[in-house]
């Protein structure tokens, strides 16, 4: 399989990474914009098959050795303990990014990036210096930390100011959905922020194992076959989307299964969406095997750029 050795390879693939996870959200809130449906900008069939591909290409390159088996050869060990550690990060990855996408209507996309990112640096890097072991240094990891952690203050104290500027101008309105809107904006943001920091932990428990939930002899999941995340963010994101047609959320309108099957319009770019969505994925944690995943998570800071 293609294993990632070296440093420099390494920041490569996270470079891509962070051109990929910060182009994605910017698709789907264009096409929101244009007047298509947060229901119908669904993209997680796309990027279910975005790790397929590198399961079954990267994975399956050279030959399988004992502690680091081929993508095929690791399917039938018995890994259930990391394989649930990967599907349980799968369903944070899901409910988190569908949070990220409603709470664009509440707050905006810059606002609710900017503390989601932050969020995720903030804490998914701390749980992750810690499982793994130290290897990066704490003066240079922390300081970058501590400026996101300024991040979030500083966008929520501009939206906090925005939200001021808005209810003064609009004083004489008694629409009582504008005046919940911040509230519930906020809440649904952190609650994101929450769910995408314990994405990266939980795949580098199921890559990793330093809880030793395996059995002896066992070989740890690779990054390739932690694709069962995506199989549970699918199943997730399918179920809730399916949901949210019926009984929307930030005031949109009902929509139904038919509707969203027959509704073409910009939905090439809701997949795209997900196949960048995907690789970008992939191509952090490919990077954090050899540069620890710590690391890997600092590319959450592409989506204050989008």
């Amino acid at each position: 399989m293609f294993i990632v050795e070296d440093k420099g390879s390494a920041i490569a693939l996270m470079c891509a990474s962070l051109l990929f996870l910060g182009t994605w959200p910017a698709l789907l809130t264009l096409l929101e914009r244009r007047g298509r449906l947060p229901q119908h900008t669904y993209y997680s069939i796309t990027n279910l098959l975005a790790a397929v591909l590198i399961a079954l290409t990267l994975a399956q390159l050279g030959e399988s050795k004992e502690n680091m088996p081929n993508f095929f050869t690791q399917l039938s060990q018995d890994n259930w303990p990391s394989v649930l550690f990967a599907m349980a990060g799968g369903v944070v990855l899901s409910v988190g990014n569908l949070c990220t996408q409603y709470a664009w209507a509440y707050v905006g996309l810059s606002v609710t990036e900017v503390i989601v990112a932050s969020m995720v640096v903030v804490i998914g890097t701390t749980v992750n210096y810690f499982l793994d072991n130290r290897i990066n240094r704490a003066d240079i990891l922390f300081t970058g930390v501590a400026c996101f952690l300024v991040a979030v203050i500083l966008g929520t104290s501009v939206h906090s100011s925005n939200a001021a500027d808005n209810k003064e101008k609009l004083s004489g309105s008694t629409n009582r959905y504008l005046d919940q809107a911040p509230l519930w904006g906020f809440g649904i943001v952190f609650f994101a922020g929450v769910c995408l920091s314990l994405f990266s932990p939980a795949l580098n428990l199921a890559t990793n194992d330093q809880w030793h939930t395996l059995k002896d002899g066992v070989p740890h999941l690779v990054v390739y076959t932690a694709f069962y995340f995506s199989i549970s963010c699918f199943a997730v994101g399918t179920g809730l989307n399916i949901l949210f047609l019926y009984r929307p959320m930030a005031g949109v309108p009902k929509s139904s299964f038919k509707a969203y099957l027959n509704d073409w319009d910009g939905r090439q770019w809701a997949l795209l969406a997900g196949l960048l969505c995907g690789f970008g994925n992939g191509f952090q944690f490919m990077g954090g095997q050899a540069a620890g995943y710590a690391a890997a998570d600092a590319v959450e800071v592409c989506s204050m750029d989008t």
